[in-house]
């Protein structure tokens, strides 16, 4: 019998949030790391469904690189016999070498780097839900041991693998939705950060179906059913790696700094929306009442509010500062983490230059609020719908500014035939069509 040859992939995650790229041999692998390999710029134009927008700032021109990234590798063998799982994450470049315009792994690096200049550093992590499809068990209570253990041993050969991977799983757990489990990650830093949310999926969607189901991170399978969010947790270091999100005593114990980064996501928190859960399914997600997001809120300890200052303990003797942390809530699998890390950034960045206030801590739910009083808290609803979403981004110069006119112009093709694809579906079939790419 012939032996399976070793594939080693080269990968880069889209606007579509898909894992794409090319594989060579695990033999070539040396030389491939320095040459890296062929990819072709309307790659970029593709759709959730594998249709490429026409007309798109490429057509059947030009040639880039996809450059692996040598400290970004993965290797996981052992999951249902199947050959190893290997892969690089890695950036799109010019023959010259140069980052592409349309790279969002070098875009997130990019806002790295102009928030380094201002002395800070984000430390992020990536929290993320997903259901289980197929699998014919019995029900179980949500959170209970019992949701964990009849799908055994799929959680310790989860956490056993992205440990393997190096994306140091923290938590395993049952969620509220009909077969849905959470996985969460340590903190790192902002490049790694993104390149673990993506790791986690891939290795997830891998391990489930070695055993005949299919793990999805769809934002919803069912429009009655709960849905799956992805929850990016954010703090700040000086350059040396101090805690510089912490201050006791200020409102919901934000330091100045990190008051003014939440003021910037605040003030552009319409249009980052339409970067982070960038799908016609996203908004089967973000409705009021749903434990997702959907008013432009500041909350402390809220789960109902976009950006939400997290909790920590207070057992004696315990450090907050290292700890301490904010999360947007508003952004699913359906959207590259590289971009919607590196809009947040540039959001909570310019917040930081233009020396913002913190904004209001909202406390109560907007609903029952009166519109005077949402508007003196500067409270508005995000946008309800894919075609709102566009129109939010399209009006906020300032976030269009951040990225690139021709990537700016790809990306809004895309999402408009994405629109068209799924055009006339009801929600349920929307659902289904979404579940079964994510």
């Amino acid at each position: 019998m012939m032996k399976a040859e070793e594939l080693v992939t080269f990968v880069t995650t889209d606007i579509a949030a898909i894992t794409r790229g090319r594989a060579v041999a695990a033999a070539d692998l040396p030389g491939a790391l320095t040459r890296g390999v062929g990819w072709v710029p309307a790659n970029l134009s593709l759709t959730p469904f594998d249709e490429i927008a026409s007309p798109n700032p490429f057509g059947s021109s030009g040639d880039l690189r996809l450059m692996p990234d040598p400290e970004a590798g993965v290797r996981i063998e052992g999951l249902g016999g199947r050959t190893p799982l290997h892969f690089y994450h890695s950036d799109i470049t010019n023959l010259d070498g140069t980052p592409w315009e349309g790279c969002v792994r070098s875009m997130l690096k990019a806002a790295v780097a102009d928030l380094e200049r201002l002395g800070l550093r984000v430390i992020a992590a990536f929290e993320q839900e997903f259901q289980i499809l197929g699998a014919s068990w019995p029900a179980a209570p949500s959170f209970a041991l019992s949701a964990q253990r009849r799908a055994d041993p799929f959680g310790p050969l989860l956490m056993a693998a992205l440990g393997a991977a190096g994306c140091a799983p923290e938590c395993f757990l049952p969620e509220y939705g009909r077969d849905q489990f959470e996985i969460v990650c340590g903190p790192s830093g902002a490049v790694q950060a993104a390149d673990r949310a993506v790791t986690i999926r891939e290795i997830t969607r891998e391990l489930a179906a070695t055993m005949g189901w299919k793990a999805s991170f769809c934002p919803k399978t069912d429009p009655d059913g709960v849905g799956n969010g992805v929850h990016i947790h954010l703090s700040l270091t000086d350059l040396e790696g101090n805690p510089v999100t912490f201050d006791a005593a200020r409102p919901g114990r934000l330091s100045v700094k990190a008051g003014s980064f939440a003021a910037g996501i605040v003030r552009h928190m319409a249009a980052l929306t339409a970067l982070a859960a960038p799908s016609a399914v996203s908004y089967q997600r973000l409705k009021p009442h749903h434990w997702s997001a959907s008013w432009t809120t500041l909350g402390e300890k809220d789960r109902e509010a976009t950006l939400r200052i997290c909790p920590t303990s207070e057992r004696p003797g315990h450090d907050p500062s290292r700890s301490f942390n904010m999360e947007f809530r508003a952004a699913d699998a359906t959207a590259s983490p590289h971009l919607a890390l590196a809009m947040l950034i540039r959001a909570g960045l310019e917040g930081v230059r233009d020396g913002l206030d913190t904004p209001p801590i909202v406390k109560g739910d907007p609903d029952e609020m009166s519109a005077e009083d949402r508007a003196r808290l500067g409270i508005r609803r995000l946008p309800a719908s894919l075609p709102e979403a566009l129109t939010a981004l399209e009006h906020d110069r300032v976030v269009c500014g951040w990225m690139s006119p021709t990537f700016l112009e790809c990306w809004k093709g895309m999402r408009l035939k994405e629109m068209e694809i799924v055009s006339g579906l009801d929600d349920a079939e929307l659902c289904r069509r979404y579940a079964g790419v994510y």
